[in-house]
């Protein structure tokens, strides 16, 4: 069912994903994607992401609190979770993480559907060199058992719904945009740090 699914991912959902993952080069990050599937449930569409940790990413205490609030806050605006981001800490391990199965088939309880995103150095250190539109992320669902890589590069299951995010992405990386997100952990270390990122694209 998921196989067929197609994926959109707002600009600004993309962005603060990317731009988490930045901000912590040298640690595995991760982040939960929020949504809605269509009418004719053919497409998910992920209008807004949250960074959740940096440091113990496999920590369940934090997690169930993050998810909680999350569930809340989002579950008032009509939105819930569909999906989960995981970037690697080595920058060339593009395996899917055992804790990114974990908390992918978690989601997939309550939304079968889900996306699970891992993000591809490789394609995002080639942004400045080309004009690729493709997001710099693969994209994994759940067939009965497992997580599959759907498409190859080329693949237009997962896409950004404004063409020009990466042009932006480039401009916020060069501008040390990065340093300004703030995950669940920086949130849970002080509760004034802004967990929602509200600001972060004025």
């Amino acid at each position: 069912m998921s196989g067929d699914s197609r994926y959109e991912i707002h600009q600004n959902a993309y962005l603060k994903l990317v731009l988490h993952a930045l901000k912590h080069r040298t640690s595995a990050v991760n982040g939960v994607l929020l949504g809605r599937s269509s009418a004719d449930g053919a497409t998910v569409e992920i209008v807004d992401s949250v960074p959740l940790f940096h440091s113990q990413i496999g920590l369940l205490p934090p997690l169930e609190i993050a998810l909680i609030m999350i569930e809340e806050y989002y579950g008032e605006k009509g939105l819930s979770i569909v999906g989960y981001f995981h970037a690697n800490e080595r920058y060339d391990d593009f395996e899917l993480a055992s804790v990114a199965k974990n908390i992918g088939d978690h989601i997939t309880r309550y939304f079968p559907q889900a996306a699970l995103l891992l993000l591809d150095n490789k394609r995002l250190e080639d942004l400045p060199k080309g004009k690729d539109r493709s997001p710099v992320m693969q994209l994994y669902t759940k067939d009965a058992s497992n997580w599959k890589l759907l498409g190859s590069k080329g693949s237009n299951q997962l896409t950004v719904k404004e063409p020009s995010a990466n042009t932006v992405l480039l401009d916020y990386i060069s501008s040390g945009k990065w340093k300004d997100i703030v995950d669940f952990d920086d949130h849970l270390d002080d509760i004034s740090k802004d967990w929602l990122n509200s600001e972060l694209f004025e």
